[in-house]
């Protein structure tokens, strides 16, 4: 896997301050993306044990990790995505994991919907903005939080 960006001090991508991971690889490839440069999985640098060691070691002083791209759902990056967010579950299980795709929740894999605390979903929709929903590109998108073990919330309101 491939990553374009890491933020270290985020406060954009979901609630506190974060760590954002820009992975490479999209598939979806939505019109009026604000990021292609990371559609293409080769694109950015590789993602190693280096890098996730000095995440992990910020971590610290942050509320969670948030996971977007491109896409992490990506088929180059699932499996990547899987340990990491099963690593970080481990290793900071107070803590949460945000992750933005373009697919649907309903397609999300139970394995890996069981390390994460909140998904949004749906592929940017230029037609559909502006959006006034936090934490979202377009109107069609929704946010989805984990209430209790696997049974997750959705949320289409503007206010969340």
């Amino acid at each position: 896997m491939n990553y374009s960006e890491i933020f270290y001090n985020d406060f954009v991508n979901g609630e506190g301050c974060r760590i954002a991971l820009f992975v490479s690889g999209c598939s979806h490839a939505c019109e009026g993306c604000y990021n292609k440069a990371t559609w293409n999985p080769k694109a950015g640098q590789p993602f190693d044990i280096a890098i996730e060691s000095k995440i992990f070691s910020a971590m610290t002083n942050h509320d969670g990790l948030s996971l977007s791209g491109g896409d992490p759902l990506h088929k180059k990056n699932y499996p990547h995505i899987l340990r990491l967010c099963r690593t970080f579950k481990a290793q900071f299980p107070t803590k949460d994991i945000w992750l933005w795709t373009g697919d649907l929740f309903s397609t999300i894999p139970k394995e890996l919907l069981s390390c994460l605390d909140v998904v949004i979903d749906g592929e940017y929709e230029k037609d559909n903005t502006p959006c006034t929903k936090p934490w979202r590109g377009s109107n069609n998108q929704k946010l989805w939080r984990k209430v209790v073990d696997d049974v997750w919330e959705a949320h289409a309101k503007d206010n969340y």
